[in-house]
């Protein structure tokens, strides 16, 4: 399949810097956003002054506020909204969907509620034709550097081969390395967990934590994110690659992940409204923790991270006590 246009539904850091790769290879692409200054900024500027603030877009990315004008008439459409709206604006975004366009999403997260990843929350708002094209993307990525054109190698999963296939090609370039693989729950798994484990990663350091503690929480915290990925039905060496401990070790060590700071904050004493009120972005990892904690009590699961950073995050435990809390649990053998 030919891909005669791109329409990236949503327009923050991540949406943003796709909608500018496929740009730069020459795919017309428009991107939609909620803002109407974001819009008319990119049109007129080539710069999205809310996000991505220091880049200069290609010149040939188009921007809208209008759903039906992004994606009419596109072959590729991209879900790149906060996970907790995907299904509001992807089902109104389901009216103007071509019937063979692909949907590609680039969203992570679980949705509050019902506990569905991404593809469940498609799988309901999408024709049938659609969402049986869809594919997921990925793995270790700052917007930033993506639109820095950085190396950068990430996931594309699909059920379907062929479709990870064609989205593969969609995104492709000498800077943008992308790997196929059939486990979309792994991906998808992956993708949203890492954010809550990223919390914990920025509270360890903000309470001035050295190293030792932080490999351990990594370490510990894919662990966690294995065993609810096995017991939903994941391949476990997908959580060794790009998708699980690729994305883990960026968003718990790198500075430009949203997450960890807000568990920096938090370490250094801030609370989660000061926080969340002092925010212009998304941090996707506070109500993926309340969701992934509700998964693993559903399942079974034992996730002692999640569980500690939703008792901090919600039940108004301190720091200290949540990491003191891990320390003293009963030993066992490391894959028990």
């Amino acid at each position: 399949m030919t891909t005669s246009r791109v329409a990236v539904i949503g327009a923050g850091n991540w949406g943003t810097a796709l909608a500018n790769l496929t740009a730069g290879k020459g795919i017309p692409t428009t991107l939609w956003s909620f803002e109407p200054e974001v819009a008319e900024l990119i049109e007129r500027e080539h710069r999205n002054h809310n996000y991505l603030t220091e880049v200069e877009l290609d010149p040939r990315l188009r921007a809208t506020t209008s759903l039906e004008t992004a994606v009419r008439g596109a072959s590729v459409v991209v879900s790149a909204s906060p996970s907790h709206v995907v299904r509001q604006v992807m089902g109104e975004a389901a009216r103007y969907l071509e019937p063979d366009a692909l949907v590609v999403s680039a969203s992570k997260g679980i949705e509050v509620g019902t506990l569905q990843m991404m593809d469940g929350v498609l799988s309901e708002v999408l024709p049938l034709g659609n969402a049986r094209r869809t594919a997921f993307l990925s793995g270790p990525s700052f917007a930033l550097e993506v639109a820095r054109r950085l190396p950068t190698a990430v996931t594309m999963a699909s059920a379907d081969p062929r479709i990870a296939e064609e989205a593969r090609k969609v995104f492709l370039t000498d800077f943008f390395r992308v790997y196929t693989t059939t486990d979309v729950i792994g991906a998808e798994v992956g993708g949203a967990l890492k954010n809550v484990i990223a919390i914990a990663s920025g509270v360890v350091t903000g309470m001035g934590y050295g190293h030792n503690t932080l490999s351990a929480l990594i370490t510990r915290g894919l662990a966690e994110i294995t065993r609810l990925a096995v017991a939903l039905g994941a391949e476990p060496l997908t959580l060794a690659g790009l998708a699980g401990v690729g994305d883990l070790i960026l968003t718990c060590t790198g500075g430009l992940s949203r997450n960890r700071s807000v568990g920096v904050a938090l370490g250094e004493g801030r609370s989660l409204e000061e926080i969340v009120a002092g925010m212009t972005m998304v941090a996707e990892g506070i109500r993926t923790t309340r969701s992934a904690y509700e998964l693993a009590v559903r399942h079974g699961v034992e996730m002692p991270i999640v569980s500690e950073i939703h008792a901090l995050l919600f039940e108004g435990r301190p720091p200290r006590e949540a990491v003191e809390a891990l320390m003293v649990r009963e030993p066992k053998p490391e894959r028990g």
